[in-house]
């Protein structure tokens, strides 16, 4: 199970990190993919990038969990 850290005397749950990293992860991939021309290709570009980032998300909880 996922562990709780100490933030300056809070308790924030690890998930809060993952989140974090995984939108500065889905910034740089997006500016990558819209650089590329990459989301043309997609009938609804937003509904591609929402799961580009929900992929990004669940693959950095799964692949870094101990």
């Amino acid at each position: 199970m996922l562990r709780e850290l100490p933030i300056f005397g809070a308790l924030a749950p690890s998930l809060l990190f993952y989140f974090f990293a995984a939108i500065l992860s889905f910034v740089v991939v997006d500016r990558i993919a819209a650089g590329l021309r990459v989301y043309r290709f997609f009938w609804h570009p937003p509904l591609a990038r929402l799961a580009l980032f929900v992929c990004l998300f669940s693959g950095l909880v799964l692949f870094t969990r101990p």
